[in-house]
């Protein structure tokens, strides 16, 4: 039989190195197989962004009517946009105590989406002609997309009234003379003149999508009304259960007494029984037994004789 032929350290070293290649090879192809793949995942998802604007340019003209017929429906209800303001968690924060009384006078709120959307949008913000905070009727503050694709904001200016400045009022003398504190929250108007980073604008970003299209629910307060509501019946369901828990324990130490006192009146009474068994007559023990058992009367009689007979 013929030896097999050994194989040299060089021989499997290039075996190896063969290998290696081979796999890198493979690995290389794999890559940019997925790459290509990713180009067309990629083309799919601008296809269907174009697609998207499309249906919501469409629908975003199909809201408008409806929208101006809520507008329409809220103006008839007093502070509505203020209520709902203070009832956001975000936009309340934001707030302090001059704002909301300036706020009074917000008749209405409006966002209008650029006809191409992805440009950009405008808030609107309208105030009864009566407002003795400020002469403008209308404030709006709009974001866009700059020629280079960074986002910008500009807003209109507000002309206040003699001394009713409220960005100001942070370097006013607040009441008895003294002036505020330099860590006091600032006034929600503000906003209208913060135009630093337009792409981190979220109190713009709020009103838009979280609260415009659908203000009644924050005017409303329904979740917190809904969970004050769940909390208010599980306490009264948990000290409901407590009385029941403690009406049962009553009933159970009360049926618990009552057995033992029954069973000690029964021991006694059993006691007393076998005492007064034992003392029976022997006589009419005798006679019962006699009526019923005649063959064992006389077995009876005598074994009866050798008790004492009861004084």
């Amino acid at each position: 039989m013929a030896t097999p032929a050994k194989v040299t350290k060089a021989e499997g070293k290039n075996n190896h190195e063969n290998a290696d290649e081979q796999a890198d090879k493979e690995q290389q192809e794999a890559i940019e197989q997925i790459d290509e793949v990713q180009n067309e995942i990629d083309r799919l998802n601008e296809q269907a962004s174009e697609e998207i604007l499309k249906v919501e340019q469409k629908y975003n003209k199909l809201r408008q009517p409806y929208f101006q017929k809520r507008s329409e429906l809220i103006a008839k209800i007093p502070n509505f946009w203020v209520t709902a303001f203070v009832n956001h968690p975000q936009v309340s924060a934001l707030l302090n105590e001059e704002d909301e009384e300036a706020l009074q006078y917000l008749t209405k709120v409006e966002v209008q989406e650029f006809e191409d959307i992805k440009s950009g949008y405008r808030i609107n913000f309208c105030f009864d002609s009566n407002n003795p905070y400020f002469e403008n009727d209308v404030i709006s503050k709009e974001f866009h997309l700059n020629d280079t694709g960074e986002p910008s904001s500009k807003s209109t200016p507000i002309k206040w009234k003699p001394g009713k400045d409220l960005t100001k009022k942070s370097s006013q003398p607040g009441k008895g003379g003294r002036k505020r504190n330099h860590e006091e929250q600032e006034s929600f108007f503000c906003w209208f003149t913060d135009h630093g980073d337009a792409g981190a604008d979220e109190l713009g970003e709020v009103i838009k999508d979280d609260i415009w299209p659908n203000p009644l629910q924050y005017y409303l307060d329904v979740d917190d009304d809904f969970n004050e509501a769940s909390e208010v019946e599980e306490e009264e369901g948990g000290a409901g259960e407590d009385e029941e828990l403690d009406e049962e324990g009553l009933e159970d130490e009360e049926g618990e007494e009552a057995e033992d006192f029954d069973e000690e009146d029964v021991g006694e009474e059993g006691e007393e029984a076998s005492v007064c068994c034992s003392l029976q007559d022997k006589s009419n023990v005798l006679s019962s037994v006699k009526t019923i058992f005649p063959l064992f009367s006389l077995s009876l009689s005598l074994s009866l004789s050798f008790y004492p007979h009861p004084s």
